[in-house]
């Protein structure tokens, strides 16, 4: 029998909801210190081919079917697409790491709501947004503008290169938030998380291993212990073991409160990094963080009336 769902966050959930986020917070940073020994698109492909493995073998575990025998026409097509949405989230994120912090990256990748519901109102009706939402969108981007302006002023992010970082992480941010339109407008969301998450991380490491030869990108083995630790955690705790866990807890605890933690992860990560890589954190980039992640609290107030899931169906 499945566990019936509740209507709040219990200390459980809250604890997990809280382990996740400072993961992910921690995973940035980590990603960002192995790009200066392992080259980024081949960084993401282990992550995902690691992950994949360790899915598949849950899977095999569980007894969980992954034919495609009884789903409905046009969803495999939904989840290539969704698939290759995946790999550019990726694709922009990690090229984002050497060009500019972790920080400023995982800033704009968190934007990806904001994207979310630009689009997603044109594709279900239901998603329509309110004053209180628009007001929202507008607190989120002028974060992002203040955070883009702080380039102009901090050393590290004075160079051409720097704002390369801060455009391709924006991309990526909005892939993901195509990635997860394509996820509530398709027939894909009919299919099991498992296998969502599966076609995600399949795709992406399929394709990926294409565009870092395309980049000229080093391919290699011999790596440092702490090189394939990094790997190693990433792609079984973050590919495998935290998108797992968050697939259970969706299926259990209300979506939209459970969105609002996500938005810590910018938080941590900007600890994290300035512990540990020592990045610049400056008033304004504290101030465009407030303003983004303050935004998108707003523009998740969707209320039981929308009757919908935030947008975390897919997590960075």
């Amino acid at each position: 029998m499945p566990a019936s769902r509740k209507n709040h966050l219990d200390t459980l959930a809250t604890a997990l909801l809280l382990a996740c986020s400072l993961y992910w917070g921690f995973q940035q940073v980590l990603s960002k210190a192995t790009v200066t020994e392992v080259a980024p698109i081949y960084q993401a492909f282990w992550r995902f081919a690691l992950g994949t493995l360790a899915l598949l073998l849950w899977c095999r575990l569980r007894g969980i079917s992954l034919s495609g025998a009884r789903e409905p026409p046009g969803v495999t097509r939904a989840a290539v697409l969704s698939g290759l949405l995946f790999a550019a989230e990726f694709t922009g994120l990690f090229l984002a790491f050497k060009y500019t912090t972790a920080s400023r990256a995982t800033i704009f990748l968190y934007c990806s709501p904001f994207w979310v519901a630009l689009v997603l109102p044109h594709f279900v009706r239901s998603e329509r947004l309110n004053r209180v939402q628009w007001l929202g969108l507008v607190c989120a981007f002028f974060g992002v503008l203040l955070a883009l302006s702080d380039g102009w002023r901090t050393p590290d992010a004075a160079h051409a290169s720097a704002w390369m970082g801060d455009l391709l992480a924006l991309a990526g941010g909005l892939f993901w938030g195509l990635t997860t339109c394509m996820l509530r407008a398709s027939k894909l969301q009919h299919a099991r998380p498992e296998k969502q998450l599966l076609w995600q991380m399949g795709v992406t490491s399929a394709v990926l291993p294409l565009v870092s030869w395309l980049l000229g990108e080093r391919w290699q083995l011999g790596f440092s212990a702490f090189a394939w630790s990094s790997l190693l955690v990433q792609g079984l705790i973050g590919a495998f073991a935290s998108y797992l866990v968050w697939m259970w807890m969706l299926s259990r605890y209300p979506a939209t409160r459970m969105s609002v933690f996500v938005f810590l992860t910018p938080v941590f990560t900007l600890v994290v990094g300035a512990l540990w890589l020592h990045e610049p954190v400056t008033a304004t980039l504290l101030a465009a963080l407030v303003l983004v992640a303050g935004g998108i609290v707003l523009v998740n107030r969707r209320g039981a009336a929308a009757g919908t899931d935030p947008e975390a169906e897919a997590v960075a």
